[in-house]
């Protein structure tokens, strides 16, 4: 058991504050925006927040068994199943006679839907935001090459409606972001390609992210520069151009990048 010294309270109370601080931000869309949760997925994120923050960094002991289930008023089979959860994720690992520790973030599987919208809760950095973009430049732009070959009618008319949406979205950085995610997975569904639409979790949390940080609707000007942008990927779509519809993608990605970068305090790459 930890002990109980004015320090380890400290350490408590520090550590309760700053995972309530980190439960209070709300997404502001789609899969993140809050809903009633199992007793199983509170318990998991607040876990799952504290291993993300570094509160319970790489290499540290959970707390003892006793003291988790009298923080969260649950019992042992739903702390199994939580633990069971958190295992899959790659964000912990137990052994006999060693106990449960968090695993160092090389394990971390940030594909996991729950696990970005947990880091999105915390906030990215524009490192983060960064490795999120090469994704999405792969991911994306090679789905819109996909969609230009395989789109139907039905799929131009569908990324023509997110189009307007965008367009039309000139005070409202929600409804712009909700025109913006959905013309995204509906290149996805247009690719014809399975694994490409469920890769639909990056794409989301890298936008609400964007979104957070940096929104074209609050600048005209950078509003219809990512509606033109966005315009010249359904263009090239719907003329069967794959290359330059993925050279479309290629850009309006690295615009969204380079707003967020040019309004964010200039950080050091890592190395």
């Amino acid at each position: 058991m930890r002990g109980t010294s004015p320090h380890t309270q400290t350490g408590d109370r520090d550590r309760m504050y700053k995972l309530n601080h980190i439960e209070g931000q709300e997404p502001s869309f789609g899969r993140f925006t809050r809903s009633v949760r199992s007793s199983h997925d509170q318990v998991a994120q607040a876990l799952g927040n504290d291993i993300l923050a570094g509160i319970l960094p790489p290499g540290e002991k959970l707390p003892q068994e006793a003291e988790i289930l009298a923080r969260f008023g649950i019992s042992r089979t739903v702390l199994r199943e939580v633990f069971k959860t958190l295992t899959a994720k790659g964000l912990i690992v137990s052994k006999t006679r060693v106990g449960t520790s968090v695993l160092d973030s090389s394990h971390w599987n940030f594909f996991d839907a729950d696990i970005l919208a947990w880091k999105s809760s915390q906030g990215f950095d524009v490192d983060f935001l960064r490795d999120l973009a090469e994704i999405r430049v792969a991911i994306e732009s090679a789905a819109a090459r996909a969609a230009a070959e395989r789109r139907s009618d039905a799929d131009i008319a569908e990324l023509r409606h997110h189009l307007a949406g965008m367009r039309d979205a000139t005070d409202s950085a929600r409804d712009f972001a909700e025109a913006d995610l959905q013309f995204h997975k509906a290149i996805g569904r247009a690719s014809g390609n399975a694994l490409m639409r469920s890769l639909s979790a990056v794409i989301e949390t890298a936008l609400m992210a964007s979104f957070r940080m940096s929104s074209p609707v609050n600048e005209a000007e950078e509003h219809q520069t990512s509606v033109r942008g966005h315009a010249q990927i359904v263009d090239a779509i719907e003329a069967r151009d794959g290359e330059r519809a993925a050279r479309a993608m290629r850009d309006i990605i690295g615009h969204g990048v380079s707003r967020i970068e040019k309004n964010r305090v200039p950080q050091k790459r890592r190395k």
